[in-house]
Order: C-alpha cells, then sequence, then structure tokens
C-alpha cells in the first residue's frame, strides 16, 4: 500500500495537498518524516538495518525508526505509530523528546527524489532488545552499538558507507544530544 503523505513547500509548510509516497518521490516533493534514536544509559544505540526490498537505502543502518508522516498525522502521532509497526514497541509522547527539524534531499536510482523535513526525536530503549519485533518489509535486523563506535564510523574513519546519509548538522546534533544523556 502507498501511504498518502502531505506536500509541503520548500520553506516547510504545508500546501494543503496530499499525494502517495510515490508521487511525492517522482515529482521530488517536500513532505514531512520521522526519525527516532533510542539509546540506553549504557551508551548504546539502537539501529536498524533497513530491509533489502526498501526503495531507498536497502540493505544499510540507519536510525532506529524512520519514517514518513501520513496526511492528517501530526509529527508526534507520526513517530509513535512508526515506532510500533517496525520494531514493535510502544511508547507515551512523554517519553519522547524532540530534537529538532533537519532538511535533506537526496536523489535515489530509479528516478526517486526524496526531499524530506526530518522531525527527529530521542528515547531511552525501555525494554531490551530481544523484547522488540522487527516488521521484515521494514526492518532486516535491530543491533545496538556503542555511541562511540558509531560516531567513528559515521564521521569516516571507518564505514560510513554501511550507514544512510545525513548531513553533518543532523549527526553532530545527535551526538551532542546522545552524550549529554548517556
Amino acid at each position: 500500500m502507498d501511504e498518502i503523505i502531505e506536500i509541503w513547500d520548500e520553506s516547510g509548510k504545508p500546501t494543503g495537498t496530499s499525494a502517495s509516497k510515490s508521487e511525492a518521490h517522482k515529482h521530488g516533493w517536500f513532505h514531512p518524516t520521522i526519525h527516532l534514536w533510542l539509546y540506553t544509559r549504557t551508551g548504546q544505540v539502537l539501529l536498524q538495518k533497513r530491509a533489502a526490498r526498501k526503495d531507498t537505502f536497502p540493505g544499510l543502518w540507519d536510525v532506529s525508526v524512520a519514517g514518513h508522516i501520513l496526511d492528517g498525522e501530526t509529527p508526534m502521532q507520526g513517530v509513535l505509530r512508526e515506532t510500533q509497526e517496525e520494531i514493535g514497541l510502544l511508547l507515551e509522547p512523554k517519553q519522547l523528546e524532540f530534537l529538532g527539524r533537519f532538511t535533506s534531499e537526496q536523489n535515489h536510482p530509479g528516478g526517486i527524489i526524496d526531499r524530506e523535513f526530518q522531525y527527529v526525536y530521542l528515547a531511552e530503549l525501555p525494554v531490551p532488545i530481544k523484547k522488540l519485533t522487527i516488521n521484515p518489509e521494514e526492518v532486516a535486523a535491530l543491533e545496538l552499538r556503542s555511541t562511540l563506535r558509531l560516531a567513528e564510523e559515521l564521521w569516516g574513519l571507518a564505514a560510513p558507507a554501511n550507514y544512510v546519509p545525513h548531513s553533518r548538522a543532523y549527526y553532530k546534533s545527535v551526538f551532542k544530544s546522545l552524550q549529554s544523556r548517556i
């Protein structure tokens, strides 16, 4: 099923129109998405390996949860829904902390032009990883990685090609926030 999402203008304001996700990607229309970074008090971050069938960045490691905000949803509703859909985790709004909104523009094989306003959240992982249930259509695997190892790999010292790329400002903001909580 192709999700119906809101279309936004370049400044991040809703246009009052909606379209299927595939149409938005075909035409390069801006739209809102969510990212959730789950961390542990022991200095680890939960990563997901994207399913091989994904249209964008198949098989690469990414944030704990990522997805599109559906037409009519708030970013908070979207992050709660996506978290339950992708990894089977029910969270309450009070468990999430809004980190910020970032803009991302990426071109992908197959003519996909992905232009997003990403609403980024942080939350402490409230259960052991073995209690999570992945949706195989979305996620191939989950793994906890130390923030130090992750930072080294993402900043280009080891294996940046294994991860979905995000801007330097995005990673800097995420890691600064994670460091203050761990």
